[in-house]
């Protein structure tokens, strides 16, 4: 939660800007989305130490000589432990997992995995990032998808990679799934959370608002929930309400960057 704090606000200096009160997939699915596994690979070798490049060499090597599945799933959990553990790189952490997922071929394995990409889908703004992450979740998804079409917690991810990850020209693909599940189990705060963030992607802010609110009065504590909650009125013109609940973020945050942060944008409201 301190992570996602920060991202929100860390380098935010001036006010959200508002947006055109249209849907943005449509134009950013024919965007060339050059964001790719092996980029993140290469700068992550840059920042290991000489003693971790060798390990890595050996655990890489290993992959290529291993011809028994068994040994190929034991050495992708040996890499995703080394980028998470080791060098604490979490794009790849998701990406060794995924590999070993397709491997086992479990519901449990493949869901766990996707679950990785889905929760940085959530989270990034960045176009390619976004579309990189959604392709990978997506591959994993209909995966579990076909071993359990019931799964419920799968049809939301999925929902979320059309949604937020600009991998398609139709955002009603993934919406209308997700909404079907909201509709009949308005309890389920992972539907709602996806439906918000589609809402405010697309500059449908009171939709997006509808959506956080039922969260917040589900669980008053969900910070990522109100501080979304709050920038929707931000970006909606309504200062009134986004001051209010910045203010109520305040509450529940300690860190005095994020606090600075919320009050300098509080005055700019006042102002």
């Amino acid at each position: 939660m301190v992570l996602f704090v920060g991202l929100f606000f860390f380098g935010k200096t001036v006010a959200p800007s508002k947006r055109d009160n249209k849907p943005t997939q449509t134009a950013e699915a024919g965007h060339d989305h050059s964001f790719q596994f092996n980029d993140i690979l290469t700068e992550a070798k840059k920042t290991i130490t000489t003693d971790q490049q060798q390990r890595l060499a050996a655990l890489e090597n290993s992959v290529v000589r291993g011809d028994v599945k068994e040994q190929q799933l034991h050495v992708y959990h040996q890499l995703a432990r080394f980028w998470k553990d080791s060098a604490k790189v979490y794009l790849l952490y998701a990406w060794y997992t995924g590999e070993a997922a397709k491997l086992d071929n479990s519901e449990k394995s493949l869901t766990f995995a996707a679950q990785l990409y889905v929760d940085n889908l959530l989270a990034s703004g960045e176009p390619d990032m976004q579309h990189w992450l959604a392709e990978n979740a997506k591959a994993l998804l209909q995966k579990a998808l076909e071993i359990n079409p019931a799964n419920d917690s799968s049809k939301i991810g999925l929902g979320a990679c059309y949604i937020l990850g600009n991998i398609s020209d139709n955002p009603m693909e993934g919406i209308l799934p997700v909404r079907a599940i909201a509709e009949r189990n308005p309890d389920n705060l992972y539907a709602q959370l996806v439906l918000g963030l589609g809402g405010k992607k697309s500059g449908q802010y009171d939709k997006a608002i509808e959506r956080f609110s039922i969260i917040v009065k589900k669980q008053p504590t969900d910070l990522e929930a109100m501080l979304h909650l709050a920038e929707c009125y931000d970006l909606k013109g309504d200062k009134e309400n986004a001051i209010k609940w910045y203010e109520v973020v305040k509450k529940f945050i300690a860190n005095p960057e994020a606090k600075k942060e919320l009050d300098d944008r509080i005055k700019q409201l006042k102002g």
